[in-house]
């Protein structure tokens, strides 16, 4: 009887701890983050580039360094020790999203005259 009370008060004890947190780092691999801020850099670079010589890019060239800016503050977030798992995976979606914009923009940047 005694060897029962013993068991229970340890399986009480054991129950009651929480699992340690999983490990939590960047679900994106440090290429792809590499590439993705490469992209966005490179188009802010060629549309500003741009605007020098076509003034209808000026505007181009105002909203690309925001979409670059976006893009490394995502990361940031998806890198803080705050973050749950979900937000990561969120961000993660959104700077894919805002990363495919740029390559986008960067690839329609000769049908406005630029080099």
């Amino acid at each position: 009887m005694r060897w029962l009370a013993i068991l229970a008060v340890c399986l009480a004890c054991k129950s009651r701890e929480a699992p340690p947190p999983a490990p939590q780092g960047p679900t994106m691999p440090a290429s792809e983050i590499k590439r993705a801020r490469d992209a966005c850099r490179s188009y802010v670079d060629k549309a500003c580039a741009c605007a020098r010589t076509v003034p209808a890019m000026q505007e181009a060239c105002k909203q690309s360094r925001p979409l670059a800016d976006a893009v490394d503050v995502a990361l940031d977030v998806a890198a803080g020790s705050d973050s749950t798992r979900r937000d990561v995976r969120q961000t993660e979606g959104s700077v894919r999203n805002m990363v495919k914009e740029c390559i986008e923009q960067l690839a329609r940047l000769p049908a406005a005259g630029c080099p």
